[in-house]
């Protein structure tokens, strides 16, 4: 399948999964309750009235055999009441971007970057690369999350640990939501390279291990990444409400530099700087490890 094709396809998916969200209620259309409708949410020729286009021309859309305008994309988004991260995601998928391959050599944190993260002693701070790969850490997130250097280079990616590891599950009392927007954010990601051999592996693997993630995925939900808030329940030091922040690094704009910091004068605050001592006397000296 080539890169054309394989957005072509998840486009259809992705019209097919919204539109089987919303009812004909939501979109003002007319229903009677007293008939039984075939299938859940909007029909393609509802879908096609709306957008007012013709039924055949969606229905090629939804199987992937047309290319959509940028009107036509536009006019899907509000009739699907897509929100922005979606709305992004819609013309990723469009295609207009799947002739470009993209670059697939090895990703290194920059030195700069490096000395960054072991300045940051009292904040924990990772570099994320393409896949929520992790590629670098400071003493004080491994104290937070979990030790990354005794996980293999290949298994050290943040949407496998959320999934996967016991210990990063346990950390967050809305687990669920956590890991729905961690998946949400992957799939933006396999939107902007389909064809990524590692990507694809990992949704795979993921897929095969976890009825929760294989669930998930097929409902195509996506998001951007953005600042936000996480509240983890730690073994060590308790309770942590932390706000987390990207930052986009100029050289390599497919790697992330996350830091987590709490509001000072919080308990949140002085929790932390516990646990950053705690990291630094275990090291000896804070210094951050890459992949």
């Amino acid at each position: 399948m080539t890169g054309i094709d394989a957005h072509h396809g998840e486009l259809g998916a992705f019209l097919r999964a919204r539109r089987m969200e919303l009812s004909p209620a939501q979109v003002g259309l007319p229903y009677s309750a007293g008939r039984r409708r075939r299938v859940e949410g909007l029909r393609r020729e509802e879908v096609a009235l709306l957008a007012s286009i013709s039924p055949d021309y969606y229905t090629r859309l939804e199987q992937g055999r047309r290319q959509a305008s940028e009107p036509v994309l536009e006019i899907l988004a509000r009739v699907l009441r897509l929100d922005d991260g979606e709305r992004a995601y819609l013309f990723e998928l469009s295609g207009r971007d799947a002739a470009r391959p993209r670059r697939r050599t090895a990703q290194k944190v920059q030195p700069q970057l490096r000395r960054l993260l072991d300045d940051l002693s009292t904040t924990p701070a990772v570099v994320l690369g393409r896949r929520t790969d992790i590629l670098a850490w400071n003493p004080v997130a491994a104290a937070l999350f979990t030790d990354f250097a005794r996980i293999p280079d290949k298994k050290r990616n943040f949407v496998r640990l959320v999934f996967c590891e016991p210990a990063i599950r346990a950390l967050y009392p809305d687990w669920d939501r956590v890991a729905r927007t961690s998946l949400a954010q992957l799939r933006m990601e396999a939107a902007r390279d389909p064809k990524d051999p590692r990507l694809t592996e990992l949704v795979g693997e993921l897929s095969l291990q976890d009825p929760d993630f294989r669930r998930w995925w097929g409902a195509h939900h996506v998001a951007v990444q953005g600042p936000g808030t996480k509240v983890l329940n730690h073994p060590t030091v308790g309770r942590l409400t932390l706000d987390w922040s990207f930052l986009t690094i100029t050289g390599d704009p497919d790697q992330q530099l996350i830091t987590l910091t709490a509001e000072p004068g919080s308990p949140s605050h002085d929790r932390l700087r516990l646990l950053a001592s705690e990291a630094e006397r275990a090291v000896g000296h804070p210094v951050a490890g890459t992949a």
